[in-house]
C-alpha cells in the first residue's frame, strides 16, 4: 500500500527518526505530538493547557495539510507526566472535540524532554 509523508510547511526537523505524519489509504497517522517550538525546545513551561493547545494545534496542521480535519479524528493516545494536569488537559481537548468524541488512552509517563507535560498522538480517518 502506497504511503505519503504528511509534514506541514514550517515544520521543524524531528530529534528522533519519525515523520509528523503519514497518509495511507485514507488513514492519518499522527506521531506523537510535543510541546515544542520550531527549534525544538518546549514552549508554555509549566503550562498543562497551554501545551495542550500547542500540541492539538500542531496535529491540527498535520491532518489539515492531509486534506481533513480535527472532527476526521477517530483515536488519540494521550501522555501525561502528571495527573494534578489532567483537568487542565481535559478542559483544552474539549475545545478541540466539541461534539463526538475520538476514542482515546491517556496514561502517566515520563517524555523525552522534563518540561514536556504532554504528547499526544492521533489517527484521522480522512477517506480516499
Amino acid at each position: 500500500m502506497p504511503k505519503t509523508i504528511i509534514t506541514p510547511p514550517g515544520t521543524s526537523v524531528p530529534i528522533a527518526p519519525f515523520v509528523p505524519g503519514t497518509l495511507a489509504d485514507g488513514v492519518v497517522y499522527v506521531s506523537g505530538t510535543l510541546p515544542f517550538d520550531k527549534d525544538n525546545n518546549v514552549v508554555h513551561v509549566g503550562d498543562a493547557a497551554a501545551q495542550t493547545r500547542h500540541v492539538l494545534e500542531t496535529i491540527k496542521s498535520v491532518i489539515e495539510t492531509a486534506g481533513g480535519t480535527l472532527d476526521d479524528v477517530t483515536f488519540n493516545s494521550i501522555f501525561i507526566t502528571d495527573w494534578s494536569n489532567y483537568a487542565a488537559v481535559n478542559s483544552v481537548y474539549a475545545e478541540y472535540f466539541p461534539g463526538e468524541k475520538p476514542a482515546r488512552f491517556c496514561i502517566q509517563c515520563g517524555l523525552v524532554k522534563p518540561d514536556a507535560l504532554i504528547e499526544i498522538a492521533s489517527v484521522a480517518h480522512i477517506g480516499k
